[in-house]
């Protein structure tokens, strides 16, 4: 569990932005609020902070937290009337047969045992999707993901509804991580069992563009790709080379 501070983006007098890690609570956990959350972690070192946004657990990538609270109430707003830009990167399992989609199925929360998101075509919530190939590779492929609705959990629910379940996803995939052996023609079994080169969830906001709630500039903070993500890519594409 990470426990370390996240890495920051942008900070100034109105917000902290962060790169969030996977496996990071962005609320404290309802169960065990003793469990690292985002706030938790930050505000010791950069004072009261406002949660205006959250990503899943599993989720990487750009946070933005408000340090006042008019930079709260004006990014609220912001978050409220879809007047911004987010940017997801998702490596899917599988290659679809388009370059650029825009996925509108409807979609209810908590909609089965597992508390998943599902397709509900008469009484779910509408919910838009625009899909984009980035990269090809012999058994995934790198999508961006830009949404235009903010329902729970819509890109791993609208992947997987296309047969593009996210790496590693466990509620809407097969959950396996992904291995070099799986993506390196030249790999060679050692002695000791393989490690995975990317075993948390492979969906990673890239981008968020905001205005800023105190110069009203129009702004945008990008995350870099986590560790695991980024070493998978690497090896992904040495093995598209090698093909």
């Amino acid at each position: 569990m990470p426990e370390s501070l996240p890495p920051v983006i942008y900070l100034d007098q109105s917000l902290l932005v962060i790169n969030k890690p996977p496996g990071l609570r962005t609320l404290p956990d309802g169960y065990d609020s003793s469990l690292p959350h985002v706030r938790g972690l930050l505000e010791p070192q950069y004072g009261r902070l406002w949660i205006v946004h959250r990503l899943d657990k599993e989720t990487s990538g750009v946070l933005v937290l408000a340090r006042t609270a008019q930079a709260h109430r004006q990014l609220n707003t912001q978050f409220e009337r879809h007047t911004l830009t987010k940017t997801y990167h998702a490596l899917v399992i599988g290659s679809p047969d388009w370059e650029q989609k825009t996925t509108r199925l409807p979609l209810r929360a908590n909609g089965d045992r597992r508390h998943r998101t599902v397709i509900e075509p008469r009484g779910g919530q509408p919910a838009i999707t625009h899909l984009r190939v980035l990269e090809r590779f012999s058994s995934c492929t790198l999508v961006e993901a830009v949404p235009e609705t903010g329902r729970t959990h819509q890109i791993r629910s609208h992947l997987a509804a296309l047969g593009l379940p996210i790496v590693a996803d466990q509620l809407y995939g097969d959950g396996k991580p992904l291995y070099r052996s799986q993506v390196d023609p030249q790999y060679v079994p050692g002695l000791e069992p393989e490690q995975p080169l990317l075993s948390s969830l492979a969906l990673h906001a890239r981008t968020l563009e905001i205005s800023h709630p105190a110069s009203g500039e129009v702004t945008q903070f990008k995350a870099a790709y986590p560790q695991g993500l980024e070493a998978a890519l690497g090896w992904l594409r040495r093995g598209s080379i090698q093909h």
